[in-house]
């Protein structure tokens, strides 16, 4: 308990002083010409964690989450309302465990999502917390998985539904920014047995925490 405190009031401290510093590096510069305000595009790379919730299907009690980086590009309309594209630049792995955590394989997918967001307070702002909603598809492959008494390939069809983001933008100057999000998939796919499907949906809707740097221009 005494370190989560001491973390709080480090965390409380850093973002009492950030806006204070930020403004001096703004009041050392022409403040008409080095500003965050008017720039349309932004591009953000990092890195996530997805995890699927447990018992998602009968049998299953979990997908193991896992890292992987991740890519952003948005365009923004104007200072608040913008429209980003977010995805995978690599596949996120997943172990699959069986109700006595016995190994049932492994499964690989990839997502990728258009949403709208908005940014709130102004573009110069140390902190800019941003909310987002869209649609994303999340493609399954490399499925290497086994059930009791099913000799054929079992598999996943694609995910696809709506996202939901919440995040917070820290300006280090009008270029450079980092980032921390997460994101809420809404994924039902459907369990396949043969190339068929079997009527049994895998309830994974995975939170993904992520991390990145960006620059906007």
């Amino acid at each position: 308990m005494r370190s989560i405190r001491i973390l709080s009031l480090s965390l409380l401290t850093a973002a009492a002083f950030a806006p204070s510093a930020f403004a001096q590096d703004y009041s050392a510069t022409d403040s008409t010409t080095d500003t965050a305000s008017g720039k349309h595009f932004a591009v953000v790379g990092g890195v996530a964690l997805l995890q699927p919730k447990n018992d998602p299907v009968e049998g299953i009690r979990k997908f193991d989450g896992g890292p992987a980086p991740t890519l952003s590009l948005s365009y923004y309309i104007n200072d608040n309302w913008a429209v980003e594209l977010w995805g995978a630049a690599d596949k996120f792995n997943h172990r699959v465990r069986g109700v006595g955590n016995e190994r049932l394989g492994t499964v690989e997918q990839q997502p990728i999502a258009l949403s709208g967001q908005y940014h709130f307070g102004q573009a110069d702002n140390v902190f800019r917390p941003f909310v987002g909603v869209g649609y994303y598809e999340s493609n399954f492959s490399n499925e290497d998985l086994v059930a009791p008494g099913v000799t054929e390939h079992i598999g996943l069809e694609t995910a696809k539904g709506a996202i939901g983001t919440v995040g917070v933008d820290m300006n280090i100057n009008s270029t450079w920014f980092a980032r921390a999000d997460a994101r809420y998939m809404h994924a039902r796919p459907e369990v396949k047995v043969g190339g068929e499907g079997t009527g049994a949906d895998a309830k994974l809707d995975p939170w993904t925490v992520g991390f990145g740097i960006g620059a906007r221009f």
